[in-house]
C-alpha cells in the first residue's frame, strides 16, 4: 500500500494508528541497534502484514529513540567524555584523553553531515528509489559479506580506551553507508571497529559512543522537518506513542547484543542478514512483494 506525504515527506505512519505503530515501534527499536538494518525491517513487516509502508520520516524520526536508549545505557560513558571534556577544556590540558576522544567523536561525524544533507533531498523524498526493496536486500547481502570478512580476518584485542584518531575517522566513514537503506548504522560501524581489531563487545561500545551525535542530528532533523511540514497533533501524539515504544526496546536490543557478542560472536547477525537480502531479492523477483 502506497505511503502518505505531507508537503513532499513521507509521512505514511500517520495512516497506521496506534496500534500498528506501537508495534512497529517495537521492530524499529530492536532492529535500530543490532546490525540487521532496521529499514529493512520497517519494509519487510508492513508489507507482510498488508500495512502501507510507514514511510522515511518515521524511521529517520525514531532515531531518538535510539539516542536515548544509547546515552541511558552508556550513561557511566558518556558523562565521563561530557564532564571530562569540559573540565579538560577548562584546564586546557588538551592533552586529556576524555577531550581528545570527544573531539575526535566530532571530527567523525562529519562525513556523514556532508553525506545527509546532500542525500536528504532523495532519502526522504515520498517513493524513494533508495528504499526499494531491491536496494535494501543488495545492501543486506553486501553488509553480510563484509561483516563476515570481518569475523574472518579481524585480531580481537582492542578496547575504547585504545581507540585513536584514525580509529574514529575510519569508523566515521563507515557511518556513512548507514544512509543507503539496508546497511544499518550499527551494521557499518561494528564492522568497521571489528576491522581494527577492536573486541567484540568494545567495537560496539565504540560504535555506539561515536554514533551519539549522528542519531541526534538525524532525529532532531526529522522532528523539525515534520513541524514545518505541519504534522497535526494526532500525528505527533502516534510518533511520540511510538518512540516511547521504540525506547524501551532500543535498551534491551543493546544489552541483547553486548551478550551476543561477549559470548559469541557477529556470525548470527551474518547469517540474518543474508538470509534477509536474499529473502528480499527472491520475494521481489518472484513478484511476492511489491518493489
Amino acid at each position: 500500500m502506497a505511503s502518505a506525504c505531507t508537503e513532499g515527506l513521507d509521512t505514511g505512519f500517520v495512516a497506521l494508528g496506534y496500534a500498528k505503530v506501537g508495534v512497529l515501534g517495537v521492530v524499529q527499536g530492536i532492529t535500530e541497534l543490532l546490525p540487521i538494518s532496521s529499514t529493512a525491517h520497517m519494509r519487510i513487516v508492513p508489507a507482510l502484514l498488508g500495512w502501507r509502508d510507514p514511510g522515511s520520516a518515521f524511521s529517520a524520526a525514531m532515531q531518538i529513540a535510539a539516542l536515548a536508549a544509547v546515552i541511558s545505557y552508556f550513561w557511566s560513558d558518556v558523562r565521563g567524555l561530557v564532564f571530562g571534556s569540559v573540565g579538560a577544556a577548562l584546564r586546557r590540558d588538551f592533552s586529556d584523553w576524555n577531550f581528545r576522544f570527544a573531539a575526535w567523536i566530532i571530527l567523525a561525524t562529519i562525513p556523514i553531515v556532508i553525506a545527509g544533507v546532500l542525500l536528504a533531498p532523495i532519502l526522504n523524498a515520498c517513493g524513494s528509489p533508495l528504499r526499494s526493496l531491491t536496494v535494501i536486500g543488495l545492501s543486506c547481502v553486501v553488509m553480510a559479506v563484509l561483516l563476515a570478512l570481518a569475523e574472518l580476518y579481524s585480531r580481537p584485542k582492542r578496547t575504547v580506551e585504545h581507540a585513536t584518531l584514525t580509529d574514529a575517522l575510519v569508523v566515521g566513514v563507515a557511518q556513512v553507508g548507514a544512509l543507503i537503506p539496508g546497511v544499518s548504522r550499527s551494521g557499518s560501524t561494528l564492522t568497521a571497529a571489528l576491522f581494527r581489531d577492536f573486541k567484540r563487545d568494545e567495537a560496539a561500545r565504540f560504535s555506539f559512543l561515536l554514533g551519539i551525535p549522528a542519531i541526534a542530528a538525524a532525529g532532531l532533523h526529522e522532528l523539525w522537518a515534520l513541524h514545518k511540514a505541519h504534522l497535526d497533533a494526532h500525528g505527533w501524539s502516534i510518533l511520540a506513542f511510538g518512540l516511547v515504544i521504540a525506547s524501551i526496546s532500543a535498551f534491551g536490543a543493546i544489552w541483547g547484543l553486548l551478550r551476543i557478542l561477549e559470548r559469541f560472536s557477529a556470525w548470527p547477525f551474518v547469517a540474518y542478514r543474508a538470509l534477509i537480502g536474499i529473502f528480499l531479492l527472491v520475494a521481489v523477483f518472484a513478484g511476492w512483494l511489491p518493489n
